[in-house]
C-alpha cells in the first residue's frame, strides 16, 4: 500500500509541476494571414475552424437570399436572445461593417428586451457600449 501511495504522490507532484509550467507558457502568437476562426480555435480543433471558415462564413453568409446586413441583424438578434456576449461582440463589429448603424443596434436591443428578456438586453447593451468605444 505504501508503494502505491508513494507512486500516486510522485505522480501528483509531477502533474502539478507540468500544470504550473503550462500555465506560465503564453498562448501562441496569431499566425499572420490566419482567419479569426483559425486564431481562436484552429490549434485545438482544426476541423471546427475549417467548418467555420468554409461552411458558415464561406457558404451560409454568402448565400444570395439575404443581404449581409440582414444576416448581421438576424445573427445579432439571435445572440442577444440567447445571451451570448462572447459571440455577440464580434458580430456587432461585423454588423457595423455590414452597414447596421449604432442606432439600429440599440433599437434592436431595446426591442428584444421585451421578447428575449431584460437581463439579455442589459448584457447586450454592455457589449454594445464596448463595441461602440472602438473606432
Amino acid at each position: 500500500m505504501r508503494s502505491i501511495a508513494k507512486t500516486l504522490a510522485g505522480a501528483a507532484v509531477a502533474l502539478s509541476a507540468a500544470t504550473s509550467a503550462s500555465a506560465q507558457t503564453p498562448p501562441p502568437a496569431p499566425v499572420r494571414g490566419a482567419t479569426p476562426a483559425q486564431q481562436q480555435f484552429g490549434e485545438i480543433s482544426p476541423k471546427f475552424a475549417e467548418l467555420t471558415d468554409n461552411v458558415l462564413f464561406g457558404d451560409v453568409w454568402e448565400r444570395p437570399g439575404l443581404s449581409k446586413r440582414d444576416r448581421s441583424l438576424i445573427t445579432v438578434s439571435a445572440l442577444i436572445a440567447m445571451n451570448r456576449p462572447d459571440q455577440l461582440r464580434p458580430h456587432m463589429v461585423r454588423a457595423r461593417e455590414n452597414g447596421v448603424t449604432q442606432d439600429e443596434l440599440i433599437e434592436t436591443i431595446t426591442h428584444l428586451a421585451f421578447y428575449a428578456g431584460w437581463p439579455s438586453a442589459v448584457t447586450a447593451i454592455s457589449v454594445a457600449k464596448d463595441v461602440f468605444k472602438k473606432p
